[in-house]
């Protein structure tokens, strides 16, 4: 009998689930099934797995569990999320969005290869898979219109799509890759820059919420876009700025905030006139672990205990809903403790507009679903690497588990509610 090698889809959005079977197998072997992925700067990404064939000799993803590998027990993505960079502190990052997929492939090889040996051993047999960011007929335009830089992305179809403002972390440029995967699940989303893209400074003296009002306003204006509010999904930096949009501007009506602070970091937040100042930061804080790699959680901890109220940012002012979401092993924020607190603040005022989902092993860096954990990076702004936390299948599942409930959020809150005409 011959071995093959299935996957469904082979073609899909990266956060789609595939499903993966290899059949033709002698009866209870062990085989090795290895992934790899080569990024658009030629950075290669491999993860690999021990199964054992059933009696039928069949190996299906689904239901057999990996015995050993990068990863261990039943996860038929497991292949995916657990790829892991040939140059370690190699983030993967899709710049692209649009014209290519990535490109997966698997392979099997026998059980009784050395794995030094795979990378030059012909395969039993191979598949290729494309991972798209983007679902065709999505549109991408990119928009400089006033003060605002950033790309627009526009689900397929016709109709009105409820629209989301897209912020990443303080490191600059414009990441596209969850503002593109928002457009594929029906949501007009805005990818914003706001340092180092374009003409905006690099390192910005203080933070204009003017400039994110302009954008709200913009995407409001567009005649795609269904209002009259506006969803915010923001992680780090970019959470502290969707926190004080969402407290200033009445038209965010449902805001996302992974690992982010409840105050304001580094520089001043301005907002007409009005001045934020950022918390004080213990630069004496900075651990740097085994690996030489730096941890700032602790670094506002200081000045957080001594009860600074103050600087804390006033969400009880919020008119909308928040979504908050942490992963329990952050290491660049503690942001499990800003989340509690903020939570705190909204009950003591008597508020009830806000979901925390919180997450045991999952790091700073959550992505969308079947992503591989980044660990650590380098900042190039920084000369430092850093250690974003995570342990790998906790993350993968918390990945898995916080998307499904974003695009929940966002439609629950941006969507007008249809009654039924009796």
């Amino acid at each position: 009998m011959m071995i093959q090698l299935t996957a469904t889809p082979t073609s899909a959005l990266i956060d789609e689930p595939v499903h993966i079977r290899a059949t033709g197998l002698p009866p209870f072997q062990i085989v090795v099934l290895q992934a790899t992925l080569k990024d658009e700067m030629g950075n290669l990404f491999h993860s690999h797995a021990y199964y054992k064939a059933n009696e039928v000799g069949e190996v299906d993803l689904e239901r057999a569990p990996s015995l050993g590998g990068d990863y261990v027990g039943v996860h038929p993505m497991g292949l995916f999320w657990s790829l892991k960079p040939e140059n370690i502190l190699t983030k993967l990052l899709k710049r692209d969005v649009m014209s290519s997929p990535f490109l997966v492939q698997i392979k099997l090889y026998d059980s009784n290869l050395p794995l030094i040996h795979i990378p030059t051993t012909a395969p039993k047999v191979s598949l290729t898979l494309e991972r798209w960011y983007t679902a065709p007929g999505t549109k991408r335009i990119q928009v400089r219109e006033g003060h605002i830089r950033g790309t627009l992305f526009l689900p397929p179809g016709e109709g009105r799509f409820p629209g989301v403002i897209d912020l990443f972390a303080g490191v600059g440029g414009l990441i596209e890759s969850r503002a593109s995967l928002l457009a594929s699940h029906g949501f007009a989303t805005l990818a914003l820059a706001y340092c180092d893209y374009e003409d905006l400074p690099s390192q910005p003296e203080k933070t204009d919420l003017e400039y994110f009002e302009e954008a709200v306003n913009f995407l409001l204006r567009h005649p795609k876009v269904l209002g009259p509010g506006v969803g915010i999904v923001s992680i780090s930096k970019g959470a502290e700025i969707g926190l004080s949009m969402a407290i200033h501007l009445k038209q965010v009506t449902a805001t996302v905030l992974i690992n982010g602070p409840n105050f304001v970091i580094r520089i001043p937040q301005v907002y007409r006139g009005q001045i934020s100042q950022p918390l004080p930061f213990s630069p004496q804080l900075l651990s740097i672990n085994a690996l030489g790699l730096a941890e700032f959680q602790h670094n506002f901890e200081e000045a957080r205990n001594e009860a600074n109220e103050n600087f804390l940012l006033p969400i009880e002012k919020a008119q909308g809903h928040f979504l908050f979401i942490v992963g329990e092993d952050d290491k660049n924020l503690n942001s499990k403790a800003y989340a509690k607190q903020a939570t705190e603040q909204l009950r003591r005022n008597g508020k009830n507009n806000w979901t925390l989902l919180s997450y045991p092993g999952a790091g700073h860096l959550l992505e969308a679903p079947y992503s591989p954990l980044c660990c650590a990076s380098k900042i190039s702004s920084l000369h430092l690497f850093i250690h974003w936390g995570g342990e790998v299948t906790p993350h993968a599942i918390a990945q898995e588990h916080s998307w499904k409930e974003i695009k929940k959020f966002l439609r629950k809150h941006l969507l007008p509610v249809v009654t039924s005409q009796l």
